[in-house]
Parts: structure tokens; C-alpha cells; sequence
């Protein structure tokens, strides 16, 4: 089960908006985070669920979605996110959890596959905008990751790195968008 939602869990862009996720549902996530593995057991981080259009409206804009797309300026209305999770260091709680935000992240994107949703891990972040217009305090909190989640809307293919060693996703004519990936005997020491 858990290669199949491995295996499942791509990045994903484009959604259909109008499936929505529930309060229930982002906190079922948030509680698979609290599960995982934190440096120092400091459980540092915490976490801004957003799903009503109104917040959904306020996240997007601080967002950049695909640095190997240059031409793509993000998912249109109608293909963004039904839902945000805000990942959030509390600096009152510990410093430098970088490790713990990406195990963090990828167990709520596993949660979210296998209630059949998907999802991005979005860094590129205007973090003080966002911050701003949700009313988080950075004096207290650092707004490490934003996951976009909803219904996935596109497909995402896995494809083995070319001879040229290119790792870059891309799309092609069709929108499928396709994800290099080292084969494993590339990986192994």
C-alpha cells in the first residue's frame, strides 16, 4: 500500500476547483503531521488550513507554481486548488526544522492520495504577503511551505532522465506533464 501511494503521489497543478475538501478532511492531514517525526521532539510546526474561496482567493496570489515551465503562470480559475495548508514554524518552539517540514509535507500529501486528492508543495512563496493577509504573526511564526491540494486535474507521467541527464519536467501539446526520474540502479552507491 505504501508504494502504491508513493508511487501515486506526483505534483499536481492543475484541479478541479469545484471538489471541495473538507474542515474534517485538512484536519485528518494535520493530524498525520502531528504523528511524524520531529527534531528534538520539538513539534515546532504548525499548520493554517485554508478551504473557503474567500482564503483560497487570498493564498493564491502569493504563489509561484512551476520554475520549469517559464510560460505558465500558474492553474486558471476553475483549475486551482480547493485547499491550502499552510506550514508554519513556531519560533517560540525551535528553529531550523527544514527536515522536519519535508517529512511533514510528504505524509500530508501521502494522507491526501489516499483520500484521493492531490496535491504540490509549493516554496516559492511571497511569505510576508501571505502572511499578511491571513493575519499570521511572523514575529512568532516563519511560513516554511504551502501545500496546494485538491482533485487532480491532470496527468502525471513518470519518464526515465534522458542521455542528456535533463531532470526538468515539461508538458507536452496534450498538457500531459511528465516527470523525469533516475532509474534505480543510478541511485545506488
Amino acid at each position: 500500500m505504501l508504494k502504491d501511494l508513493v508511487y501515486n503521489c506526483r505534483s499536481y497543478r492543475r484541479f478541479y476547483e469545484n471538489v471541495k475538501i473538507s474542515d474534517a478532511e485538512l484536519k485528518d492531514l494535520a493530524d498525520l503531521a502531528r504523528m511524524t517525526a520531529s527534531t528534538a521532539n520539538s513539534q515546532a510546526l504548525k499548520f493554517r488550513l485554508v478551504n473557503t474561496e474567500e482564503e483560497n482567493a487570498l493564498v493564491y496570489p502569493y504563489l509561484s507554481w512551476a520554475g520549469a515551465l517559464p510560460d505558465w503562470d500558474g492553474p486558471e480559475e476553475g483549475e486551482r486548488p480547493a485547499a491550502y495548508i499552510i506550514i508554519v514554524e513556531d519560533g517560540s518552539l525551535g528553529n531550523n526544522k527544514l527536515i522536519d517540514t519535508g517529512i511533514t509535507a510528504q505524509t500530508m500529501l501521502l494522507g491526501a492520495v489516499e483520500k484521493g486528492y492531490g496535491g504540490c508543495m509549493l516554496g516559492n512563496i511571497r511569505r510576508a504577503d501571505l502572511a499578511k493577509a491571513l493575519g499570521i504573526d511572523t514575529e512568532r511564526y516563519r511560513i516554511q511551505l504551502v501545500l496546494a491540494l485538491g482533485k487532480p486535474k491532470e496527468e502525471v507521467k513518470v519518464v526515465p532522465v534522458s542521455e542528456t541527464g535533463d531532470v526538468k519536467y515539461y508538458r507536452d501539446e496534450n498538457q500531459i506533464h511528465y516527470v523525469p526520474k533516475r532509474a534505480l540502479k543510478e541511485i545506488l552507491l
